[in-house]
This record gives C-alpha cells, structure tokens and sequence, in this order.
C-alpha cells in the first residue's frame, strides 16, 4: 500500500512541476509578444514634463538584465544602473519638452564615485537653463551631496538631516582569535597592506591610523568643497559647523542655509506649477527615467562602429565569473573576442574591483595586454579600483578615475584560515602521515609549519616585484618611484592623479570619449560586455533552499562580520596570493 502511495505521491508531484514549468513558459511568451507590440516611447514625453529621479533605490554600476521569469515573478528588487540614469539625466537636458527635475535622494545605495558622476550629470542639465528641486524626509550625508547641486533643497519638518564628516570604523579579531581556537595564519608585505592587520592586532597601527586619516581628508575636501560650490557656502563655514555639531534638525539646516525650506512634498509640486505658470487643478505630467531613455534610442543600427564597454565588478577570483565576481573564464574569452571583432573600435574597461587573486589578475593584465596590440584600451575607475583592481588596469592605454575613487592598494598578502586550536579545544585530535617533511602543505586542521611560511613568502616577494614591474611599465615610472607609492599605500582618484597611477579625472562618459577619440572615430555605438546567460535551469537551480553551513553563518552573523566569513569562503589554491583593498573599507 505505501508503494502505491509513494508513486501516486511522485507522479502528482511530477505533473504538478511540468504543469507549473509550463505555465511560466507561457508566461515567458506572453510577455515577450508584449514587449514585441508595446509603444517605443519615442512620443511619450509631454510638454512641460518634470523627470520625476526617484534615487532611493539599489544603483549599481552596469545596467541590470533581468530575465523574463525573475520579471514575472516579482523576484527582482528595485535596481537602476548607473549608466542609464546618466543617460536619462543628459537624454532630459537636450529634450525641449523637459523643464527640470524633481530629486529624491534620501537614503541612497551606491558609492561616493558613483554619486558625484550623477552630480555631475545634474549640474550639466542645470547649465542647460533648467532647474532642479530636491525634497527629502530623511538626507543622509551621501544623499545630501546629492541633493546640494538643486536649485533649491526641502526637507520634512520634522525629518532628519546628517551633516557630520567622513569616517570609518575597523573590528580587530586578534582577542576573538585567540579565545575561540580559530584564526588567520598571515603573510604580508608592505608597510600600509593593513588587508590583515585586523587578524594579527587588536587596534590600528600608526601607519594604516595615517593612511586612512589621509584618505578621508582628501575625500572630504572634495565633497566639502563642491558643496560649497553650490550652497554659496566657504569650507571654513562648513567645517565650523561639522566641529560645533551645529546640525541637529530641520530647523538647523535651514537657518545654516544647507537647505531651502520647510515642507512636504505637496508643497514642492505647488512650486514646481508655479515655475511651469500651471494653474492649482492642473496636474503636472511626471517622466521616469525609463520613459526618458526610450523616447531616444541608444543604439543607431546605422553605424557600425562600436566601443565596448567591458565591466568588471566585485572581487577578483579564480574561476568562470560572474555578474559580480571577477574571474579569467568569462573575462578572458570576452576580451579575446573583442580583439577579434573588427566592428569593435575601442574598449573600456569599467572597475569596480577592492582586488583579490594575484594569479588571476596576472591573467587578465596579460589579456588586456594582448588586446591592447589591436585597438585602444582605456579604464574607467568606479568606486574602488584597487590592489588587483589596480593591477588589471595598470597596463591600460589611459586610465580615468573620479576624485572620490579609491585606488592603489599596491601590495600582497596572504590569509590562511587556522582552526587547529579550536579542534583540539572541542577535543578532536588531528594526526598526519607524510612521506617527506612538510609534504601535506597547508591544513586547516595543522598549525602552519615554518618551511611553509617561508615558501609563501618567496611566491609573495616575487609576486609583489611582478606587480611593481607591472605598475613600472604601465604608468613610465622607475621603480623608486613605484615603491615610495606602493607598500599597500590607499590613494583617492585626486591623490592617484598627483602621484602618476592616473592619467585624468572623469567618469565613464568621459573615458568613452577619450576611447573614441584614440580610436578616430565621432559616431559609435555603445556595446556592454561581458554577456551572461540566463536560462531556466539556472533560474531553477538558483530556487535550491537548502541551507549549506556557510549560509547557516551568513544568517546569524552579524552584519560586521560577514564580509570576513564570505573572504574565508573565497579561499582556494589560487588565491592563496591576494592583491586585496585594506578589509571592508565602508566610509560613513
């Protein structure tokens, strides 16, 4: 009897799972005819429009792609890439029909580089004799710097505002190590490669206390000043009011002239049909962004000229890659075909990479090398091109970089997991058998020999005396020079700048125009890379709910100390050397 239950059990399950595929195939195809019939935009944009620019969303470097399924299923979250909100920023510039802008900046998720390029996007729209009015519940520091560049800035009365300066905060686990058996056996060179310092210390050494201190200074000078810029504001003025704490409310801002005025966001629609001369009924006829970039198509199927954009985002890996990893599988095969493509003029390689295996950034330099003998090769720095982020870009034709980008980080290290103590402290004992002394390497359950040390620190030195050469060859600077910046020193882009490792300042447009003017050519189309594809069984795979024991950590580790678990979780023989910004750098 429980045969026939079980099968009947087996063959419901079965045709309840074809049923459901079935069903989001026709889902699939339904929404792609959809999609084939739907209006282009082209005449969606009314006069007298307003670009409703709603930021307080995930902004990510490339443009999303999700897939139809995700779609659907509501599986996606909120996301905007960089790219095609700068675009519908310049799109809304040149549009007759647009007459400003109504900014929400809030809370914002993305980096400080990321930040001032769509700053700058916003101060070329304003020079175009159109305005900007911001207004916020809530303006954290990021979202205010923001926001400073609007011809008038409204906030909630009873809302928040920050206004505070720049800082970072550092854990140090050598205590936490030592009490529970389990540790980060490290190897390093350079006096500021601080990546591992919180494994070996428990508090800041002097040299990594200045880098930072340096770091944070210059990027503070940066915001400091443009926001002064536009508020008519001195940075004395500015930096007296961080130091007497003088900005606590609504009210503070206001009489300190950080803002404009009190309100809601029914009064700032009231405004903006006053500076449209509509009267109190009419409604005012709100765009997005998406509604923006349709009505002006990206890519001209007439011309034939390409420059691709290439962007590598997350950590450096060894491996296939990933959306957000960094790997020589995908990267490798894409910049090979691109050396290829004949269509394509030029390539920029977009970074956004804190670094990581040294053998795969090795790698990519060597493509990048190969592709640089058929057609240009510029990089565009994002929000930390640093360590192997740098190394990648060392060799590139011109590099670009923001002020606010973090970048350099030119060292190596190496991180070995060690839970032998914490074994034997749960009382398993650990025995080895080996032909030869040191013949088992390295272990997680050994304590590390000597004889292994010193073999790593050989791979180290000649690693890092590559990655000098590297650098040396590059940028045309003697080897002096390279190691009075290296040792694992961080740079911002303004520093990067003063100091050789960059060629300009600018964001990725700029760097595309510098790409199409190396390549000689006035009219290209834009192409991103590398292609990833999506299918149903990698959407199905990626429905597993099993709970491994890595996402066992991931869920109860706090949220400081995640990061340290997912860079164990990285480790393999090919990481063993990493080229790896200083920990979590988070700048508040």
């Amino acid at each position: 009897m429980n045969f026939f239950k079980n099968f009947l059990a087996s063959v419901l399950g079965s045709l309840t799972a074809f049923a459901l595929f079935f069903a989001v195939i026709l889902l699939i195809i339904s929404a792609s005819a959809s999609l084939l019939v739907a209006p282009s935009g082209a005449n969606s944009i009314q006069p007298n429009s307003i670009l409703d620019l709603n930021l307080n969303v995930s902004i990510k470097d490339r443009n999303p792609s999700f897939d139809q399924i995700e779609i659907l299923l509501e599986l996606n979250e909120e996301v905007l890439g960089l790219p095609e909100v700068i675009s519908a920023i310049y799109k809304a510039a040149a549009n007759q029909n647009i007459k400003g802008i109504r900014l929400r900046s809030d809370y914002i998720s993305m980096g400080w580089s990321q930040t001032r390029s769509i700053r700058t996007a916003l101060q070329h729209f304003k020079k175009q004799g159109k305005f900007i009015y911001s207004y916020a519940d809530i303006l954290t520091q990021k979202g205010y710097y923001l926001a400073s560049v609007a011809d008038s800035i409204f906030l909630n009365p009873i809302g928040l505002i920050e206004f505070k300066g720049l800082a970072s905060e550092v854990l140090y686990f050598k205590d936490f190590q030592d009490e529970y058996g389990v540790k980060m056996e490290v190897i390093r060179l350079g006096k500021y490669k601080s990546a591992v310092e919180p494994y070996i210390e428990n508090k800041m050494s002097a040299a990594n206390r200045f880098q930072i201190k340096s770091l944070l200074t210059d990027l503070w000078e940066t915001l400091r000043n443009e926001i002064g810029a536009e508020r008519n504001l001195s940075p004395e003025s500015l930096d007296l009011l961080v130091n007497q704490h003088k900005i606590a409310t609504p009210e503070d801002a206001l009489r300190e002239q950080l803002i404009d005025g009190l309100g809601y966001e029914l009064d700032l629609e009231d405004l903006i049909k006053s500076r449209l001369q509509q009267k109190e009924e009419e409604e005012i006829h709100f765009t997005s962004i998406n509604d923006i970039n349709q009505s002006v198509p990206d890519y001209n199927t007439e011309i034939k000229d390409r420059i691709a954009i290439v962007y590598a985002n997350g950590p450096i890996l060894y491996g296939e890659g990933t959306e957000s990893t960094i790997a020589q599988g995908v990267f490798v095969e894409t910049l090979e075909e691109l050396a290829k493509d004949n269509m394509v003029k030029a390539v920029v390689l977009r970074v956004n990479s804190p670094g990581g295996s040294a053998l795969t950034s090795e790698l990519l330099w060597q493509s990048i090398q190969q592709l640089k003998q058929q057609k240009p090769v510029l990089v565009s720095m994002g929000n930390v091109a640093a360590s192997g982020g740098y190394y990648i870009a060392a060799g590139a034709d011109q590099i670009f970089a923001d002020p606010l980008t973090i970048t350099g980080s030119i060292g190596v290290f190496a991180t070995l997991p060690n839970a032998s103590g914490f074994v034997e402290n749960m009382g398993i004992h650990v025995e080895k058998v080996e032909t030869h002394p040191d013949a088992l390497g390295y272990s997680v359950f050994q304590p590390i020999s000597e004889a292994f040390k010193m073999q790593t620190k050989k791979g180290i030195i000649n690693t890092y005396t590559t990655f000098k050469k590297r650098v040396s060859d590059g940028r045309d600077l003697n080897e002096v020079a390279v190691e009075n910046i290296s040792q694992g020193r961080v740079w911002t882009g303004k520093q990067a700048l003063e100091i050789g490792l960059i060629d300009s300042i600018g964001g990725l447009q700029e760097t595309i125009v510098a790409a199409a003017k190396l390549a000689g050519i006035e009219q290209y189309n834009e192409v991103d890379y590398p292609k990833f594809e999506k299918d149903i069984s990698s959407f199905l795979g990626g429905m597993n709910i099993s709970l491994g024991i890595a996402d066992f950590w991931n869920l109860f580790l706090p949220n400081q100390l995640k990061p340290h678990w997912n860079r164990i979780q990285e480790s393999n023989p090919a990481s063993l050397m990493q080229l790896r910004l200083p920990y979590e750098l988070n700048i508040h």
